[in-house]
């Protein structure tokens, strides 16, 4: 395996800096977007949320759509995430600043895995 997602540490496991800037597409290839930023539950350790970047220019004007990581698939050849989404889909999907996404609000992961039809972790 030669990809980057496959140096990090063994093929199940990856550190956070591999993953903040890897590709997201649909199944049919369209590339949506980046991977910004993980969130992880700090009780259990595991996997929440991935913010997918989109639009904007060298980070000005960026949409930030967490998506719950359940919802994303890996895929050695794209060295990238896959999603079953398309374009419009991410798009109608909860979208917030940055700021919202780090605040001490996180009423947002109700909103995010409501629209995902996600179960929320306990």
């Amino acid at each position: 395996m030669t990809d980057s997602m496959n140096k990090s540490t063994d093929s199940r496991l990856i550190a956070s800096g591999r993953v903040e800037g890897v590709s997201v597409y649909t199944r049919q290839g369209e590339k949506l977007g980046t991977i910004k930023d993980i969130y992880i539950d700090k009780r259990s350790g595991r996997a929440e949320f991935a913010s997918v970047g989109s639009g904007g220019f060298l980070g000005a004007g960026e949409n930030y759509r967490p998506v719950p990581w359940q919802v994303l698939d890996y895929d050695a050849q794209k060295d990238g995430f896959v999603v079953d989404l398309d374009r419009t889909s991410l798009e109608k999907a909860p979208a917030y600043s940055k700021d919202q996404l780090y605040g001490p609000d996180t009423a947002w992961t109700s909103r995010v895995s409501g629209y995902y039809n996600a179960t929320a972790r306990a």
